[in-house]
């Protein structure tokens, strides 16, 4: 399950936008340390060795067995911001032409828009076009993952979404889940485990009301799990790109 230890290089802030990334080898072995000891292994009773974590000197574990340790049952929480559009009813998404270009940025694009108006929803996502209540441009940045701000005034965050060309070597789905996640902070939610970066992204801590407010969403539980929601902080290279049925629940309570 995921975690993530680098932020995009364009200096995205976990108190001003809600980023997404991947986590380097060194972070997931940590990962793996960490999660042990909080399971109750003592701590001199884990070695590693050619880069793998092991336990008694024989029993590998690995990154998915040492969160499943972890888990409890439940779905992720939902937190939003404390403003929320209105009076919105087609949001055009306008992609610059570098990410244009690129086919699999496209087809995550087409797929997240897909994700919000399969739902019984207030608004709908356009690509390009007129007539447009707000709409948000979209580019690419170095890296992987994302960034996004809040909405304002009503309105969604206007933009640039700065999503990193090295999401696309993940592949559509996990393009998918990055687009969906940007746009979900563009229409004001928090991340799921804003109160603790750990829980997807194995380092990190509460990034507090960052000045938006952090307000649980009526109908959803208020703690959150790995994958529990596509609004965790970070992703998995495993990730799907489709809503959790918290999600949806978070969706059809604001729109």
């Amino acid at each position: 399950m995921i975690t993530r230890a680098t932020i995009l290089a364009l200096g995205c802030s976990a108190f001003a936008f809600g980023c997404t990334a991947e986590q380097s080898p060194a972070d997931e072995q940590q990962e793996i340390i960490d999660n042990l000891v909080q399971a109750g292994f003592p701590a001199d009773d884990i070695q590693v060795f050619d880069g793998k974590v092991y336990t008694g000197l024989d029993g590998h574990v690995t990154l998915q067995a040492s969160r499943e340790m972890l888990q409890t049952d439940g779905t992720a929480e939902q937190y939003r911001t404390t403003n929320l559009m209105s009076g919105q009813t087609k949001i055009c998404l306008v992609p610059s032409s570098s990410f244009s270009s690129n086919a699999t940025l496209m087809s995550g694009l087409t797929m997240a828009r897909d994700n919000y108006n399969a739902l019984p929803l207030v608004f709908d996502f356009q690509i390009g076009g007129t007539g447009c209540s707000s709409s948000i441009s979209i580019t690419t940045t170095t890296g992987a993952g994302g960034s996004a701000g809040f909405p304002s005034g009503g309105r969604p965050y206007p933009g640039p979404v700065y999503i990193g060309t090295g999401t696309a070597n993940y592949g559509t789905n996990v393009v998918e889940h990055v687009v969906t996640h940007e746009l979900g902070h563009c229409i004001g939610f928090r991340h799921s485990d804003y109160y603790n970066r750990t829980i997807s992204c194995g380092s990190g801590g509460n990034e507090g009301t960052a000045g938006v407010g952090a307000v649980l969403i009526p109908g959803t539980p208020s703690t959150a799990v790995v994958g529990g929601s596509i609004m965790n902080s970070c992703f998995r290279s495993t990730e799907t790109g489709e809503f959790t049925s918290s999600d949806v629940t978070a969706l059809n309570t604001l729109y």
